[in-house]
């Protein structure tokens, strides 16, 4: 989690530094790049230059997100990971055009989390990770779009139902929040997982010869489901007497990247 930020002088930015800093991505957008120029407060000249399509801000000692961020209307990506930000503000939910936010390492509780983040319509990354978040924000259940989600890294106990329910989201990470019980946390993020692959129909939607094969699919799932039942496991590596206090899990973090239109 970042630290300190208060009382350090920061570095100037003017519009002709800002101007140096735009470079054109390999799909041909336009990106302002002002990351780890060791910026303390919001630049205003930049938005001289709105029409840009990413903006990234990270790594810097930015304390306060001004409204006018909101004049960046073909705005696609956001970054803002690693600052000093305590609250978004309300605007950003004019910010049609978003598609990825990364407001991850910053200071962000859930109050400084606006109700206007629901108008995002089009948005299909948000990276929260990393900050003061004792509770999910109902409005991430209004994003229809999401596909990824980062929640890792805070202090929260609970994951709202009303996440799961989002018709496009496969990816969910809450790694390292004070779940009290991981079986339950284990099993919502597993429902996640399904999500990727889930397809549900109706029978009379479906043609004579697809139900027909639909129909013996099941008969044969089921019937290998019965065929495992009725057949007792044998134990794996019976002599082993202790498991290898050596082995561990991958602790290779998730990064969220930005999802193309």
């Amino acid at each position: 989690m970042a630290k300190g930020g208060k009382g350090t002088k920061g570095k100037k930015i003017t519009l002709n530094v800002a101007k140096n800093c735009v470079k054109i991505t390999l799909d041909g957008k336009k990106r302002l790049d002002l990351s780890k120029m060791g910026i303390t407060t919001f630049p205003k000249c930049i938005l001289r230059l709105n029409d840009v399509d990413e903006l990234d801000l990270s790594r810097n000692m930015i304390r306060k997100i001004p409204d006018s961020i909101s004049k960046f209307q073909n705005l696609r990506w956001l970054d803002l990971h690693s600052n000093y930000i305590d609250k978004l503000p309300e605007s950003i939910g004019q910010m049609a055009s978003l598609l990825y936010l990364n407001v991850s390492n910053n200071r962000l509780t859930t109050n400084g989390l606006p109700v206007e983040l629901n108008q995002l319509k089009n948005i299909r990354t948000v990276n929260l990770g990393l900050n003061h978040l004792e509770s999910v924000p109902t409005t991430l259940g209004a994003l229809k779009e999401l596909h990824e989600v980062g929640l890792h890294d805070n202090m929260l106990s609970t994951i709202p139902k009303s996440i799961s329910k989002l018709p496009k989201l496969k990816k969910l990470n809450t790694k390292r929040n004070p779940f009290p019980k991981t079986e339950e946390s284990d099993t919502f993020i597993d429902s996640i997982r399904r999500l990727e692959s889930l397809h549900l129909v109706e029978e009379k939607d479906l043609c004579t010869s697809c139900l027909r094969k639909c129909q013996q699919a099941r008969d044969k799932l089921n019937k290998i489901k019965t065929m495992a039942a009725a057949t007792p496991r044998r134990a794996i590596f019976s002599n082993l007497v202790s498991p290898n206090s050596m082995a561990k899990d991958s602790q290779e973090d998730w990064r969220i990247r930005s999802t193309s239109p």
